[in-house]
């Protein structure tokens, strides 16, 4: 038999076989695929549970004299505050009541008394605020009732509980280098380290658009010990470091990188003690960093990254990060709110610092 006579005509039960049981298989497929589909992934199922949060109908604590710019906001131990820095060189204490005559002042710089800062002054804070003081992060040490106070010119300073002027300014600089624009701070609850952070060797808080638009990259992030009265410069040359937390198991740092959009982890204990690693890449312009209370963290973002000046009259204005770096949860409200802290509390109300605005903004009331 020759090999053409051996081959099997086209239409044969043995090549339909192979089609209808392609045929056959396609309901299961499209089955299967329907509940891959209503199966969320990790991600999409945490950003499902964690709905984003509308700031638009805020609170407002509102400041006091036509004041602006509560850059930071603190409790103390006894949930007493919030304690806000303001752009005059105060910082502020809420005590309640109505409007703005809930505040009262708490401290201030030894420079604020000796130039006379207390007299109103027909310019604006932007332009005495080298002269007064320009405070910016705030923490409290629990145990000794201390806060401690980065100002954008004066330095690391303490007041003790009570508040008045803040008489021990702690340090004026590090590593041989003056500090020329701290800015954000906090406290290891355990031994009393302070970390806080010097966005720039070179530019004064009022050329920080600066550090940004050169890319400066002449910051450090640094430690004041208050045992032996010792601050010693951690990291150098860090492009624009500004808000800084201590994890909740103290292993590390968080620090926000404001120009390049990124958070690193910069680590204290362990094999990887003192270097430093991205911990997350953001989708705005962060400042300072707080803890949520999870063992997470509330980042403020400035600005968006990618911001139009059209549309829907919202932005990002805020995310909350997971302890490995993952956002969990988002921030929206009115463009013309651009915040530098968000602080979370035991009730869930979240506490909102700005730069620029006359008020204190808590959400979740």
């Amino acid at each position: 038999m020759s090999h053409r006579s051996a081959k099997k005509p086209s239409g044969t039960r043995r090549e339909r076989l192979p089609a209808m049981a392609r045929r056959a298989s396609r309901p299961l497929a499209l089955a299967l695929l329907a509940v891959l589909l209503l199966v969320p992934s990790p991600a999409a199922a945490a950003a499902a549970a964690a709905k984003a949060i509308d700031a638009s109908k805020m609170r407002r604590l509102e400041l006091p004299d036509s004041l602006v710019g509560p850059e930071s906001v603190a409790f103390d131990a006894h949930g007493g505050g919030p304690y806000v820095s303001a752009a005059d060189g105060r910082v502020l204490r809420w005590g309640g009541g109505d409007g703005a005559a809930g505040w009262t002042t708490y401290t201030y710089s030894p420079s604020y008394a000796r130039n006379g800062c207390a007299v109103p002054s027909k310019l604006p804070p932007a332009a005495t605020e080298s002269l007064c003081g320009r405070p910016l992060g705030l923490r409290f040490h629990t145990e000794s009732g201390d806060l401690y106070v980065a100002d954008a010119y004066m330095g690391l300073m303490r007041v003790g509980p009570g508040g008045g002027e803040a008489a021990t300014v702690l340090a004026t600089e590090a590593g041989g280098a003056p500090l020329r624009f701290a800015n954000g701070v906090d406290v290891d609850q355990v031994t009393g380290d302070v970390y806080f952070t010097d966005s720039s060797r070179i530019y004064r808080r009022s050329q920080h658009q600066m550090v940004t638009s050169t890319g400066d990259s002449t910051g450090r992030v640094m430690k004041y010990d208050p045992r032996t009265n010792t601050t010693t410069v951690l990291q150098s040359d860090v492009t624009y470091p500004n808000g800084i937390a201590i994890s909740a198991d103290r292993t590390h740092l968080v620090v926000a990188l404001t120009g390049p959009c990124k958070l690193i982890r910069y680590w204290l204990q362990g094999p990887k003690a003192g270097t430093s690693e991205l911990f997350a890449n953001l989708p705005g312009y962060p400042d300072n960093v707080r803890s949520d209370g999870k063992g997470g963290y509330w980042v403020a973002l400035h600005r968006e990254k990618h911001e139009f000046p059209f549309g829907m009259n919202k932005h990002l204005i805020g995310v909350r990060i997971s302890a490995k770096g993952e956002i969990l949860q988002e921030m929206k409200g009115p463009k013309n709110v651009r915040p530098t802290e968000l602080l979370e509390r035991g009730d869930g109300k979240i506490y909102m610092g700005s730069v620029e605005l006359p008020y204190v903004g808590v959400v979740g009331t």
